[in-house]
């Protein structure tokens, strides 16, 4: 069974070394839109995959933080990346170009990383991310899978290279949340009373 949230989020980014010019040279933006797809064999007490309302917290929280915000290759050109820091209070540093290829890996990553980190509460089975789709445009997007996610040749992931702003950290529900999401914090789902017992 799958389900399927849909995210977005407007971001800046520059994507160097591809074949378009105006992409690699100039910063633009795009208006993303990111889909999320869980996967289960089993259904909650609530007869759901993983309730939607849930996925309001810290996953909404992490993805959020790519809203109204630039992103950078943490290989590019020190002054430019001096710069996104300096004339923005929101950035993203990545161990990766910010290509919806890269998009998509990094959502995966992340939302793939707090479930691993999340007890619940409901009787969810073996929740897990199927899927990330990120449309840059309207016309264009990308699409990763478990396999992309530790594809060395596509970049390797960890938690540790990819970091936030202190503003775009202060506007978390839980400031701290990612530095607990790193240090290996076990973050808990709400308990539910049963209304029908099953």
């Amino acid at each position: 069974m799958l389900i399927r949230k849909l995210f977005k989020f407007e971001n800046a980014h520059i994507v160097r070394n591809c074949t378009s010019d105006r992409c690699k040279r100039s910063i633009h933006g795009h208006s993303y839109k990111v889909e999320l797809l869980l996967k289960a064999s089993k259904l909650d007490h609530g007869q759901m995959v993983y309730d939607f309302g849930l996925l309001k917290g810290l996953i909404k929280d992490i993805f959020d933080s790519f809203d109204h915000a630039i992103c950078f290759w943490q290989h590019d050109d020190p002054e430019y990346i001096q710069a996104c820091k300096q004339f923005s209070a929101r950035w993203v540093a990545l161990p990766v170009s910010p290509s919806a290829e890269q998009f998509s890996r990094i959502f995966f990553f992340l939302a793939q990383q707090i479930l691993a980190s999340t007890e619940t509460q409901n009787g969810e089975g073996d929740v897990e991310v199927y899927s990330v789709i990120v449309h840059e445009t309207d016309t264009g997007y990308a699409q990763s899978f478990l396999e992309d996610i530790d594809n060395k040749q596509m970049g390797i992931l960890s938690l540790d290279e990819i970091v936030f702003s202190e503003q775009v950290q202060s506007e978390w529900t839980d400031p701290l949340m990612y530095e607990k999401l790193k240090q290996g914090f076990k973050f808990q789902n709400p308990s539910v009373d049963l209304q029908v017992k099953i």
